[in-house]
C-alpha cells in the first residue's frame, strides 16, 4: 500500500507559512511531512530511528541540498538540537511501511520472527518476553493494550515462548485481544511512551517565540500524553474556574480529526487525531480564553 501522510492538509494550515523556517519533521517515515515542508520553502531537520528509511532520506537530501538534515537517532534525540527551531512537528506511532514489511515481525496478518523493533538493535519482542516476569508482562499487556485476561495470557505467553508472529497469535483464543496484545508489546519493546515523554520535555526550550508544536497521534495512550502535556503549557497558575487566564505561556491550536474525503482516501487515518500549540510571542501580554 502507497504511503499517504495523515493529516497533511491541516498540519500544513496550523503551521501557516513556513517558506525560510526551520521546521523538525521528528518522524520522517517516508518522508512525506518533510518533502511538503521542503516544497513549501522550509529548512528541515527529520529524525527516524528506523535504518530501512534512510534510503528516501538521502534522495530528499540531494533534492534539497542544504535545506534538508537527516539524522538517524530516536526523536526523543531533539533535546540535543540548539534552538531556536520555528516548527516540530510528530506523527507518531507506527508507520504503514513497518506494517507492511512481514520480516520486521510487527503484524499478525503474516507470519515472521517475533521482533517490533523499530531499529535494527536492541531486544526484540520475543527477547523482551523471555527476560521479563509474567506480573510485568501482565502489567505490559494492560498498560498499553488495556488487555482484560492480562495474567491468564502472561502466563500463557511465559509458559510457551513464542518466536514468530503466528505463533504468539494463535496463543490468543480471543480475537478481540490480539491486535491490543501486539500492540502493547510494540510499545514495550520500543519504549515509545517514554521517547513522546522525553521528546515533548524539550519543545518548550526548543521552540522560538510564535513557534509552534504539532502531534498527530494515532491511539489514546499517546494522544493522553499529548492532549495533558499541551493542556498544562496552555494552563497557567491560577483559578481553573476563571474563563480567561493571564500569562499562558502557550496557545492551544484547534485539533483536528479526519474528514471523510481523507477517510476514504485512506483508511488508516481512521483514528488520527491532530493537537498543537503556538508558543506566545509575550506570555505576559494579553490573554488566552478556556
Amino acid at each position: 500500500m502507497k504511503h499517504i501522510p495523515v493529516l497533511l492538509e491541516a498540519v500544513l494550515n496550523a503551521l501557516g507559512d513556513i517558506k525560510g523556517k526551520k521546521i523538525v519533521d521528528c518522524t520522517f517515515g517516508a518522508g512525506g511531512y518533510s518533502q511538503a515542508f521542503l516544497e513549501r520553502g522550509a529548512n528541515v531537520i527529520a529524525f527516524d530511528r528506523d535504518p530501512n528509511v534512510v534510503t528516501d532520506a538521502e534522495k530528499l537530501g540531494v533534492e534539497y541540498q542544504g535545506r534538508f538534515t537527516f539524522i538517524p537517532r530516536p526523536f526523543s534525540c531533539i533535546t540535543e538540537l540548539d534552538a531556536p527551531v520555528d516548527a516540530i512537528v510528530f506523527d507518531l506511532g507506527i508507520s504503514s511501511m513497518q506494517i507492511d514489511v512481514a520480516e520486521r515481525g510487527f503484524s499478525f496478518r503474516m507470519d515472521a520472527p517475533l521482533d517490533m523493533r523499530m531499529e535494527s538493535d536492541g531486544e526484540t519482542a520475543a527477547e523482551l518476553i523471555e527476560r521479563i516476569s509474567v506480573a510485568d508482562l501482565a502489567q505490559t499487556l494492560r498498560d498499553y493494550g488495556d488487555v482484560k485476561k492480562a495474567n491468564i495470557l502472561a502466563r500463557a505467553i511465559k509458559d510457551t515462548q513464542p518466536k514468530t508472529t503466528f505463533a504468539l497469535r494463535d496463543l490468543i483464543h480471543n480475537p478481540k485481544d490480539v491486535a491490543p496484545v501486539f500492540q502493547a508489546l510494540r510499545i514495550a519493546v520500543n519504549d515509545e511512551m517514554g521517547e513522546v515523554e522525553r521528546a515533548l520535555s524539550a519543545v518548550p526550550e526548543l521552540l522560538a517565540a510564535g513557534g509552534k508544536c504539532i502531534c498527530v497521534t494515532f491511539h489514546s495512550l499517546e494522544d493522553r500524553i499529548v492532549k495533558n502535556t499541551f493542556r498544562k503549557w496552555t494552563t497557567p497558575p491560577g483559578d481553573p474556574r476563571m474563563p480567561v487566564v493571564l500569562n499562558a505561556p502557550f496557545l492551544a491550536i484547534k485539533s483536528v480529526v479526519p474528514n471523510a474525503r481523507e477517510l476514504e482516501n485512506n483508511p488508516r487515518a481512521r483514528s488520527a487525531h491532530m493537537r498543537g500549540v503556538e508558543k506566545s510571542v509575550d506570555h505576559h501580554a494579553g490573554f488566552f480564553v478556556v
